[in-house]
């Protein structure tokens, strides 16, 4: 056994162990290319994913960790500098088919071995905002019962099919840089877009040109749902180790 994992992939010594000890290995690539990327800040991809692969371009790790553990950027906290700075193209396929849930779960295990990825969770009263209903009430549309999820977003809209206030919520944490908890206690998928003018592009308008509204005017104009400033409970992902990977 020893012969064997002294010259086995991680992967490999992970699966004889798991086996050894009546174990289930934690799902992995088959095979995965990490490389700096050499693409301007902002020029992201995020990471799509197609049966059975993922293929991200210009990440950092925190972007990664956010897609692997389904949490705000926000949410995660600790960690060297780089974690949010530096930036990867990753290439990884797995050994068949495989749907956004697995795809994720392989991340995982990416991640813990290429970054040597170590964390805990607690939870953290965190000043942000909570997202509730609008004096007018919902404006947003129900989806179709078999619609299929996807958002589109950018610094001045979100363009949404299926999409669930949660995860409205994720979207505008990421636009404002602030904890947003769903407290709407509405459930089900909503097709919106919301368009907005951001604060700096505002600011930077002529006094005699007429700029949309703020983030906060637009949701409740557009969408009847309304950001309200408080202290809200937060679960955190805090980082307590994390490695600059090889490039292979």
């Amino acid at each position: 056994m020893q012969g064997k994992l002294k010259h086995a992939p991680p992967a490999l010594v992970a699966l004889l162990i798991a086996r050894a000890f009546g174990q289930t290995a934690p799902p992995a690539f088959e095979a995965a290319s990490i490389k700096p990327s050499t693409a301007e800040p902002g020029s992201g991809s995020g990471i799509p994913s197609r049966k059975g692969s993922i293929s991200a371009r210009n990440v950092t790790l925190k972007r990664c960790i956010r897609g692997a553990y389904d949490v705000e950027e926000s949410q995660i906290v600790g960690g060297p500098k780089w974690v949010d700075e530096d930036r990867y193209d990753i290439d990884a396929k797995a050994a068949g088919p495989a749907g956004d849930h697995e795809l994720m779960a392989m991340l995982q295990s990416l991640l813990a071995e290429r970054f040597k990825l170590a964390f805990h969770r607690e939870t953290r009263e965190r000043p942000g905002y909570a997202l509730i209903v609008a004096k007018g009430g919902l404006k947003a549309k129900r989806s179709q019962p078999d619609a299929g999820s996807a958002a589109n977003s950018s610094r001045t809209e979100i363009d949404a099919q299926a999409c669930s206030l949660r995860q409205l919520a994720q979207k505008l944490s990421e636009v404002i840089h602030l904890p947003v908890a769903d407290l709407t206690g509405i459930e089900g998928g909503f097709d919106f877009q919301l368009k907005w003018t951001p604060d700096d592009m505002q600011a930077k308008a002529p006094v005699d040109l007429a700029t949309g509204p703020s983030v906060f005017e637009a949701l409740q104009e557009q969408l009847g749902l309304k950001l309200e400033a408080r202290k809200v409970p937060t679960e955190v992902l805090v980082i307590d180790h994390a490695e600059k990977p090889t490039e292979n």
